[in-house]
């Protein structure tokens, strides 16, 4: 089969480890010899426990010690706790999302989030981080951005690692990423085989060019990870977007209640493209409430919550964005010219 070809080959071109870019200084040579802006953002809702060494670990290394990264930010849901207080007080620039491109209204989501940094960070290159990594390091960073400087063919890149899981007072070596293991890698290996080579395709470690970021449609709920791995391989192809092993990540454990509307997002977005393509036909609506399991005592009953299932247009169609981003490169343009 021509795509087990293709994913074979690519599992082993295209599949790294973060040591391969422990030489920060060789990164930020690439950088500034390819011209390139780096920007990192941090979607947040009340991350106050974890924000605050984040930012201060990836800063002090990858920003202060070394230059690679040119802007750390964090683009905030509207936390209650004090995560912007702290992210401001650790270095980071602070931005809410409601503030910016408010006349296409704001929808709380880390696919808005997203979306919104497109427009708010000026980098070439823009790196996400989840805010609630426990054992933060640099190589989240530069593991995941070494692949971008390496080879200008490489648009796209996910981190992925082994994830332990926490069981009552013990900590398992692995056992997390239960959504991926039991929901997604099945889905992908049939309806998109060449995508089930890779290892965390919901990781929230990941980077990418603007020039194909901003091309593609961002989710706004938990669908957005795997939204956008679809959109660039359906749009770009296999062999432009790359892994990297980061070893090990550990975070919060979701509850089971949270996995089930992660879940049903996930398949939200997957019958959403799966209809789009031609490749499935449905004969219903796709439902966009979904029924909880409750119990109180012996009782056990279901709460009905509706998701709002909204997809943002590709960041290129907005006019705002657009002209923003003709401003920056006239700006630029006058600022390395010369004068006769």
């Amino acid at each position: 089969m021509k795509w087990q070809e293709n994913l074979d080959r690519w599992v082993k071109a295209n599949t790294f480890h973060h040591s391969r870019y422990s030489d920060i200084k060789k990164l930020v040579d690439l950088k500034e010899k390819k011209d390139l802006k780096i920007s990192l953002a941090f979607p947040t809702l009340n991350e106050e426990k974890t924000i605050g060494r984040e930012i201060k670990i990836i800063k002090d290394e990858l920003q202060l010690k070394y230059p690679l990264i040119d802007e750390i930010a964090v683009i905030d849901s509207g936390s209650t706790d004090n995560t912007r207080e702290i992210a401001q007080e650790a270095g980071a620039d602070v931005y809410l999302a409601s503030d910016y491109l408010p006349e296409y209204g704001f929808i709380r989501g880390k696919g808005e989030n997203l979306w919104k940094s497109l427009y708010i960070l000026d980098g070439d290159i823009i790196l996400w981080l989840d805010a609630d990594i426990k054992n933060i390091h640099p190589k989240f960073a530069y593991g995941i951005l070494g692949p971008l400087l390496e080879f200008d063919h490489i648009y796209y890149v996910k981190g992925f690692y082994e994830r332990p899981i926490k069981v009552g007072n013990k900590m398992r070596r692995s056992g997390g990423g239960r959504v991926t293991e039991i929901l997604v890698r099945p889905l992908l290996s049939n309806f998109y085989p060449e995508l089930s080579g890779f290892l965390q395709p919901l990781s929230g470690e990941y980077a990418g060019r603007r020039e194909i970021l901003e091309q593609v449609p961002f989710r706004v709920g938990y669908g957005v990870e795997i939204g956008l791995l679809i959109d660039i391989y359906e749009r770009f192809g296999l062999f432009c977007m790359a892994q990297v092993d980061l070893d090990r990540r550990i975070h919060r454990n979701r509850s089971l209640e949270d996995l089930g509307r992660m879940s049903f997002a996930i398949l939200h977005t997957f019958f959403t493209r799966l209809q789009q393509q031609g490749i499935i036909s449905l004969n219903k609506k796709i439902e966009d409430y979904f029924n909880l399991v409750k119990a109180r005592g012996e009782e056990i009953f279901l709460v009905r919550e509706k998701f709002t299932f909204v997809e943002r247009s590709p960041m290129i169609e907005i006019e705002e964005y657009r002209e923003k981003r003709e401003f920056l490169s006239t700006e630029n343009l006058g600022a390395t010219g010369t004068e006769e």
